[in-house]
């Protein structure tokens, strides 16, 4: 394999050919831990990757492949905007049908014995029918089988490579020794082989079937785009286009890149991306996302965001993080593949001893040894975990959950209790100024605001300058102006210092609030959130007060019921008035309200809520939901939030419905289901097969057959959770 170096990669995603069950996970893994520089490393057999991550930029891709190789593997660098994997349905089938082919002769003839018939191939037909089976058809387990014993190791492939030889080898040496009398053990050999390698056919295409999600997003990706340069109009390719293009896009294209509408109006079908199944209004000022489909109107798009930094393209990333990263029970999974083959290879000596020395048919304690290690393959034990994460996480990103890493998924399946921010999570986080009241002697409070609020992008200070625009109120210029996290906002206003901000700060700052507190509480008490404004000029003077309203999301009331049903705990943590906050917990039915938080004191409320044996969820779309984010067991960003917000989430939801929630929840307690049943029926299958075969009671081709049954049959019980469909309500849709 050539060497590649990337320019000082911290990270790097490779491809890994020839794995075939957990032990060979195991050995990758360890391969690449040993080169130097290495911090991490994940492989995952269901999508055949690992992710490498280097303790400091600079790492050589070139020595991961050497290590993988040595391992006896191969290994390439996945490039992002590389081919995908084809999905056809006859994707590596040859050697399954000459195998099959070559076998059916010999099968045949045990029909024939199956119905008292003596017809037989003679010996020779028999071997030249078996040999390509067994050394070129199945080379791959012997040079995979080597490079395991090289390792000091076992895989799947030394199992096979080991039980059918036996029974080749047995058969050679029965013709030699008896000639055409011999009874000879080929059809046993070719066919288990054949079934091997038909196995882990069906194995690959069902595989395929799970990363159908991620190819359905790189298959949005358009190739072209129409640019306006310097006044003319020309088709280019999209690697070609630069942040600030201008972009014509016409009816039922789709949009190359981010941007924002410049000119028209049109509907958006972004179903891919964020699960809306409603196109949505577009107009000149909003933005648009890469990858969505532009329905009746002539738009003019200024680009954005281009590749690598498009939504569509952090969005694939997110999710092949996500099916490639393990869950924590896969770790346990693991440890216990790492002892298995060396046990069953001890079992299988111990069948043959057994068997030999108590009868003294040693044909049948070889064949009875072969048996054991057919059955015993631990393909299944591999595959049940990753297989159900990509088939979980691939379902949910067509929902529009975006699953950050396998750990939130598992996690989020036992989540009891589900805190709430309020604004912008329950509330659509458009407050409109409702009242503006002066204390007595003050006046221009409604200027005064908007003047230390005109270079803030808080949905309250834009409802204040909205309120100043529209009552067309002259707003002076303000000095000094600061931010005081979690109070509100300082500055000098026409040689006024001025203090905007919660009852909280007005009370540490010793501004008397009694004047104004019997139209605090009615406004308090119907729900609206208050600022107020003082002037410390000469000691802390009163100067008015500014009550806003927000709206509840159409959706709230339906995502808090949802998971009500599912026995889930709501709260509310809001660093809102309490009568605010109160009151929409009230009519959403929260179950436990808790106001004038302060961003530092929402991840130690979670914390409590933790030691109180709880297992909890927090949902935010601000930075200062983050620290909450990442302090709870798991987080859920709105993606119409903060980018810091998502980024402590493990979960991110593309709509900011919060009934998405719910599905959240669903979704990984279905995915986390599927999970144990894979792992039950892949013990299953060894716990009870194991013993048959050492018995006598199950012949290699059987064993075989059941080994190439029971990884398809994880694989496929996987597959079903593609049929999931979530059941977000959404009535917050915009209509066409």
């Amino acid at each position: 394999m050539t060497s590649t170096t990337l320019p000082a990669p911290a990270a790097v995603r490779l491809q890994i050919e020839g794995m075939t069950c957990a032990s060979c996970v195991n050995r990758v893994e360890r391969a690449l831990r040993k080169v130097p520089g290495v911090a991490s490393a994940e492989v995952n057999l269901a999508t055949e990757t690992a992710e490498v991550g280097f303790a400091a930029p600079g790492g050589d891709v070139g020595a991961l492949s050497a290590a993988v190789a040595k391992a006896g593997y191969q290994a390439y660098v996945v490039r992002e905007d590389g081919p995908s994997r084809g999905d056809d349905a006859l994707h590596g089938a040859w050697p399954v049908l000459v195998a099959a082919l070559l076998s059916l002769p010999l099968l045949a003839q045990m029909g024939a014995m199956a119905v008292g018939s003596s017809w037989m191939l003679p010996p020779w037909v028999q071997l030249a029918l078996a040999t390509p089976v067994q050394f070129w058809l199945g080379a791959r387990f012997y040079r995979a089988g080597w490079a395991a014993l090289r390792d000091r190791s076992g895989n799947m492939d030394l199992l096979v490579a080991i039980g059918t030889s036996a029974g080749y080898g047995l058969s050679v040496w029965s013709m030699w020794r008896h000639g055409g009398h011999a009874h000879l053990y080929f059809e046993a050999s070719a066919v288990v082989i054949t079934l091997v390698l038909l196995g882990k056919w069906l194995e690959g295409r069902a595989k395929r079937q799970t990363t159908q999600a991620i190819r359905a997003l790189n298959a949005l990706r358009p190739d072209g785009a129409r640019v306006q340069r310097d006044g003319v109009e020309r088709e280019l390719p999209v690697a070609q286009l630069v942040p600030g293009d201008r972009l014509v896009v016409r009816p039922g294209e789709r949009l190359p890149a981010d941007g924002v509408v410049l000119e028209g109006s049109s509907h958006i079908d972004e179903s891919m991306i964020t699960g809306e199944s409603l196109p949505v209004a577009k107009h000149a000022g909003d933005k648009v996302t890469g990858g969505s489909v532009n329905a009746e109107g002539l738009l003019l798009v200024q680009a954005t965001a281009l590749g690598a930094e498009s939504t569509l393209a952090r969005i694939v990333r997110l999710v092949e993080s996500a099916q490639a990263h393990k869950a924590p029970i896969q770790r346990l999974v693991d440890r216990v593949s790492a002892v298995f083959v060396p046990a069953v290879i001890g079992i299988a000596a111990i069948t043959l001893l057994a068997w030999g020395l108590a009868t003294g048919d040693w044909e049948q304690a070889i064949l009875n040894a072969v048996a054991v290690l057919v059955i015993a393959c631990p393909c299944a034990l591999g595959l049940a975990t990753p297989a159900a994460i990509m088939a979980g996480t691939g379902v949910a990103a067509r929902r529009g959950i975006l699953v950050k890493d396998a750990e939130a998924l598992e996690v989020a399946h036992r989540v009891d209790v589900v805190a709430f921010d309020k604004t912008g999570t329950l509330t659509q986080g458009q407050p409109r100024l409702v009242t503006s009241l002066q204390a007595p002697g003050a006046s221009d409070v409604l200027a005064a605001a908007a003047a230390l609020q005109a270079g803030s992008e808080h949905p309250l200070a834009r409802a204040v300058l909205a309120a100043a625009r529209e009552a067309g109120t002259s707003v002076p210029a303000a000095q000094r102006v600061q931010a005081v996290a979690g109070r509100g906002i300082q500055g000098v206003v026409d040689g006024r210092d001025l203090r905007l901000g919660s009852s909280r700060w007005m009370t540490e700052l010793g501004v008397d609030l009694g004047a104004m507190q019997a139209a605090a509480q009615e406004a308090q008490a119907s729900g609206q959130t208050l600022s107020w404004i003082a002037d410390l000029t000469d000691g802390p003077r009163l100067l008015g007060m500014l009550a806003f309203g927000d709206t509840l999301k159409p959706g709230a009331a339906a995502g808090v019921q949802a998971l009500r049903a599912q026995s889930v705990r709501t709260v509310l943590v809001s660093g809102d008035n309490a009568g605010a906050a109160g009151a929409v917990g009230r009519e959403l039915g929260i179950d436990e309200v808790h106001a004038e938080v302060l961003p530092q004191d929402k991840a130690g409320l979670l914390q409590k809520l933790r030691e109180g044996g709880h297992v909890v969820a927090m949902v935010g779309d601000g930075i200062n939901d983050a620290p909450a984010l990442a302090a709870a067991d798991v987080g859920l960003a709105m993606a119409t939030g903060t980018d810091v917000a998502m980024h402590a989430a493990g979960i991110t939801l593309m709509r900011g419905e919060p009934a998405l929630v719910a599905d959240a929840l669903d979704i990984s307690r279905r995915t986390y289901a599927k999970i144990r049943q894979n792992l039950f029926w892949a013990f299953a299958y060894n716990v009870v097969g194991i013993p048959l075969a050492a018995l006598g009671w199950l012949s290699p081709v059987l064993a075989g057959a059941a080994m190439a049954f029971s990884s398809v049959s994880v694989v496929t019980n996987a597959l079903l959770l593609r049929r999931w469909k979530g059941a977000a309500a959404s009535p917050s849709r915009k209509q066409p």
